[in-house]
């Protein structure tokens, strides 16, 4: 059983929802979210409410939560945002090219997080929980969903196609991107408690993306029952915004790498250390995208190479080990680049599949060393890992399409 409830939503009314609607606060830079806070309706000053603040004032300082407290109090009296006269479900239609995705939005309860029915497979940072917690609670809202997933079925399946045939969108609008969002408002009580019944089969809900947003939920829960002498477990805090898709609807792409020097090495010797875990071989192709797990496309000198994880160089019953990621770190980027720790090291960076090979080869030619291109990892593999309780190596998924913010708050207070 999965506890999903319905809320009073503070939403965009219709004709700004272009305008409000922006992409999540930590897939943008500080000059990028500038750039979004151009359009004074635009949710990126909740979110990234440093933008209305000099630039000496730190990102992480109390002004900035302040500052995004008064943004959404000022969206809402002016009446850009508007809230719900009572609780709702909405769904959440995305479509990027030919993938297509459905979601229920909801609010999920801190306590399945805190018992571990809401499943977890990375760890947090302590910087970026504290900044959201900090934010939530000054704020007194949710300003961005939890990205929730579970294990999919016919029956939910064929409620989503149901609700998505029957309602009228109150969204329909493409963003910058190209990405087209539809949001179905759920206000009748017999459509709530379909969707609340669907819930009640679903055994195990797991983080997609949001482990920041979940943890400060959990801590701004801690804080607010604590300074309630009348906590009864029902109010708003006990529960936090998540978009909640089945596993089966969603797309991850592959997460990739690049490092900025060979660790001392020259290209034969990197060659030779290459080849105690690998197979080698020259790509067939100008480009070369992995076409199955525990395979890795390696860009080195204006060249595509292919290399093959051999048989022996991880365990292939550890859900952790048997990762691509992992096999790539234990196998290469550790023992022969020296990348102890890929979370701090600044010789390393990630690049999202969204981006294409192109930016891969681009960074190798214009000064970094070595490329690799990654497998995506499936949702059955991360579940399995949070199933198993153990914890993903980082930069192991990577979504798309994002989900938008702005579109849903929930507030606390």
């Amino acid at each position: 059983m999965s506890v999903v409830r319905p809320f009073k939503a503070v939403r965009p009314k219709p004709e700004l929802v272009e305008k409000v609607s922006c992409p999540p606060y930590d897939v943008v830079s500080y000059d990028e979210a500038k750039e979004y806070g151009r359009t004074p309706e635009s949710f990126m000053h909740v979110i990234r409410a440093e933008i209305d603040l000099p630039s000496d004032v730190p990102h992480y300082g109390e002004p900035v939560y302040e500052k995004a407290r008064e943004n959404l109090a000022k969206m809402m009296e002016s009446g850009i945002l508007v809230m719900e006269e009572k609780p709702a479900y909405y769904i959440y239609w995305q479509r990027m090219g030919e993938h297509t995705q459905t979601g229920v939005v909801g609010c999920a309860s801190v306590d399945e997080y805190q018992s571990g029915a809401i499943k977890k497979h990375e760890l947090t940072r302590q910087d970026k929980e504290d900044d959201r917690a900090r934010h939530v609670y000054t704020v007194g809202a949710n300003t961005g969903p939890v990205f929730l997933t579970f294990r999919a079925e016919k029956d939910f399946d064929n409620l989503l196609k149901e609700l998505t045939t029957k309602l009228n969108p109150l969204y329909d609008f493409t963003d910058e991107k190209g990405v087209q969002h539809k949001v179905f408002p759920v206000y009748e009580q017999e459509n709530i408690e379909k969707i609340k019944r669907a819930f009640d089969r679903i055994p195990a809900l797991y983080i997609a993306d949001g482990h920041h947003r979940a943890a400060s939920a959990s801590r701004v829960r801690e804080l607010m029952k604590s300074k309630n002498p009348n906590h009864t477990g029902e109010e708003e805090y006990n529960y936090f915004l998540s978009v909640i898709f089945p596993h089966s609807h969603l797309q991850v792409l592959d997460y990739n790498r690049v490092v900025k020097d060979l660790n001392g090495l020259a290209e034969g010797e990197f060659f030779e250390k290459l080849k105690e875990a690998f197979e080698i071989e020259l790509a067939p192709t100008s480009h070369y995208k992995p076409s199955q797990k525990h395979e890795f496309g390696m860009y080195l000198s204006g060249k595509w190479y292919v290399l093959h994880a051999k048989e022996g160089s991880f365990n292939v019953s550890d859900p952790v080990a048997s990762l691509d990621v992992a096999i790539l770190q234990e196998n290469l980027l550790k023992p022969i680049l020296g990348i102890e720790n890929p979370r701090k090291d600044p010789r390393i960076d990630f690049v999202g599949g969204i981006r294409g090979l192109k930016t891969l080869e681009d960074r190798v030619n214009n000064g970094w060393a070595v490329a690799f291109a990654m497998y995506p990892t499936s949702l059955e593999d991360l579940m399995e890992v949070a199933d198993n309780g153990m914890v993903m190596p980082p930069k192991s998924t990577w979504f798309e399409p994002k989900l938008r913010s702005g579109l849903f708050v929930h507030l606390i207070k």
